[in-house]
Formats: C-alpha cells, sequence, structure tokens
C-alpha cells in the first residue's frame, strides 16, 4: 500500500504581505492572499482630496471640530482578515497605534475609492467583515461615476442614509459637522479639460 501526502495549502501571513512590490496593494481575505495594483491617477487623487479634507477639521491639533484621527491606507487585522481600506478614521479616544504591525483596534469608519480592479471585493468581500467587526460607519466613493455612498451599522447590517453626486454639497455623517463640496473631491488637475477640448470634442466633460 503506497502512502500520499497531500500539501499543506499556504495560510497567508503579515510577512507574504511585506514581501510584496511596492507598486501593488496586498490584504488577506477569508485566508487568501489579494494583490490588487496601485490605484489610478482619478482613484488615489479622490482618495487625497478627501483625506485632506477631512484631515483638516477633524484631525487632532489641526482645526475645528477636532475629535478624529484619519489615516490613508492603513493595514488593520480584522481577525484573521488583514484589510487595507482607502481611508480609515479613529474617535480620538478610540484611537491606539501600534508598536509595529497592523491596527489592532478597529476603526469607527472605513472609506473605499472604488475602481474597476477593487469593487468587487469591496462591496463583496470587504463590508460584511467590516460589519462582522462593529465598524459602525463606511463610505463608497466612485470617482468615475462621481458618486459617494454613505453607510451606517444597524442591527448588524448596512443601511444606506445618503447617496451623493456630481457638485452636491453633503454633510456626511459621521462628518456631518462640516460641509463637504463633492467638486473639490473630484476636480481635475488644471490643462485636463483644455487637452480634452483640444481633440475635438464639442461636448464638454461632465
Amino acid at each position: 500500500m503506497t502512502s500520499t501526502i497531500t500539501p499543506t495549502r499556504h495560510i497567508p501571513t503579515i510577512s507574504d504581505l511585506d514581501d510584496l512590490p511596492e507598486d501593488v496593494v496586498g490584504e488577506i481575505i477569508d485566508g487568501e492572499l489579494i494583490v490588487h495594483p496601485r490605484p489610478d491617477p482619478p482613484h488615489a487623487r479622490a482618495a487625497y482630496r478627501l483625506g485632506l479634507t477631512l484631515g483638516r477639521s477633524f484631525e487632532d491639533g489641526l482645526g475645528d471640530p477636532g475629535g478624529w484621527i484619519i489615516i490613508g491606507e492603513p493595514r488593520i487585522q480584522f481577525d484573521p482578515q488583514i484589510l487595507v481600506p482607502d481611508l480609515a478614521a479613529w474617535r480620538r479616544e478610540c484611537y491606539q497605534a501600534p508598536p509595529s504591525g497592523p491596527f489592532q483596534v478597529i476603526p469607527d469608519l472605513v472609506c473605499e475609492v472604488l475602481s474597476p480592479s477593487t469593487e468587487r471585493d469591496d462591496r463583496v468581500r470587504k463590508l460584511p467583515i467590516f460589519a462582522r467587526s462593529g465598524v459602525r460607519h463606511a463610505w463608497l466613493v466612485d470617482p468615475i461615476l462621481r458618486t459617494l455612498e454613505v453607510l451606517r451599522l444597524e442591527g448588524g447590517a448596512w443601511v444606506i442614509v445618503g447617496a451623493h453626486q456630481n457638485d452636491d454639497k453633503v454633510r456626511a455623517e459621521p462628518f456631518d459637522a462640516i460641509e463637504i463640496d463633492l467638486s473639490q473631491i473630484w476636480g481635475e488637475i488644471a490643462g485636463e479639460a483644455g487637452e480634452e477640448s483640444a481633440g475635438g470634442s464639442e461636448t464638454p466633460p461632465p
């Protein structure tokens, strides 16, 4: 009788994430190493502008009303997952920076900036993990469609409490102490509109 050995499936760890090249973003979801390319310019710009807008008013010591810590692309342990939202925010009294490795304290808000390569995972795989872990608020930003969906956790399930688009001026919980002009989130870099017009288009960009 011949014995056989079944190969043991490798369970990804933080070391696998550390070994990835810098031009990708890695996460561990349901025991699987998920790798996406770095965001394209519209995605990266929307995440940066939104983080800057919130940081000016809510980061500790930088403005009024304050009271929050906001971090871009943090690695967060949602045991046993390790996820990397585009933005995460903690109320100042709950925030605790780890000495090393991923954040262990669950954030109060996560924000995902959607792209064609990440939207399925962001909506179908990551949102349920955020809900099970007790994240209270989630924002989904689509810089191509120019939309902002605001979700609140109620009874363990996500409820859409706001849907905004284009140049709306919004007060979106939990940051409804300030008004956010969405046109500032997807605003083009100077010269982009002119370059499109030079191509012969009669219709201005949306």
